[in-house]
């Protein structure tokens, strides 16, 4: 089993959300997060003055899937994410070792 953990454009979100529905993918985390990679934050414009920040706006998706399907997890979600500009985002991938279901107590991929 592999925990997958993107990082990405909050308005691509949508579209990994659908890109990983289409392979079977039943179930994610989202969480919004604010960060830099090598672009170092942003200007942006507040009240008419120009300002720069450190941190950007991203959207934190992560998904549990087993490792025959991680691949092609990881290719949905960099084909949907992708812009083609600065701060796309990344893709993390951990090895799980276990799952459990709470309400039924299913394990490992079953609990998936």
């Amino acid at each position: 089993m592999k925990l997958i953990v993107a990082v990405i454009k909050p308005f691509k979100l949508d579209d990994v959300r659908e890109a990983l529905s289409a392979l079977g993918v039943e179930g994610m985390t989202i969480t919004e997060v604010k960060g830099y990679g090598r672009q170092k934050g942003q200007t942006e414009i507040y009240r008419g003055a120009e300002y720069s920040t450190n941190m950007v706006p991203k959207v934190k998706v992560e998904v549990a899937v087993t490792s025959a399907l991680a691949q092609r997890a990881v290719e949905a979600i960099q084909q949907a994410a992708h812009t083609g500009s600065i701060g796309d985002g990344k893709i993390f991938i951990f090895d799980m070792s276990g799952a459990v279901r709470i309400r039924t107590g299913e394990t490992n991929e079953t609990a998936l």
